[in-house]
């Protein structure tokens, strides 16, 4: 089963995209801040995290900073997801390396699961 890491600040949201990803076969594990998005990623291996810029404790760029800075995260893909415009992120963000950035408001929960599954070669 291919996993996925969501972290996300919002609870309505994480529950959104854990109903639909499930429904399309994935292992959906969830963390609400960076700090906890860290440790999600480094014990569960995700095959794909999304990933929101906005969050208490540590932002999405501090995240995915933290998460490639372990050699066990260097290779996972990893999708934007959030409600900042693209010219709003960190410009650092993509030397990071993201697969895709995807503004919440432009698509559906179904539309992110096939960007999730176009990203995974699935």
């Amino acid at each position: 089963m291919t996993k996925i890491a969501i972290i996300e600040d919002d609870p309505t949201i994480n529950q959104m995209y854990r109903m639909k990803f499930e429904a399309t076969s994935f292992e959906v594990q969830m963390a609400s801040d960076g700090e906890q998005g860290v440790a999600l990623a480094e014990a569960f291996r995700p095959d794909l995290i999304l990933l929101d810029i906005q969050m208490p404790k540590m932002n999405g760029y501090e995240t995915l900073k933290a998460i490639r800075s372990h050699k066990w995260g260097k290779s996972i893909p990893v999708i934007i997801l959030t409600n900042l415009g693209e010219e709003e992120a960190p410009k650092e963000l993509r030397a990071l390396g993201i697969e895709s950035y995807i503004v919440k408001a432009d698509l559906t929960p179904s539309q992110v699961v096939e960007r999730a599954k176009e990203t995974l070669n699935l």
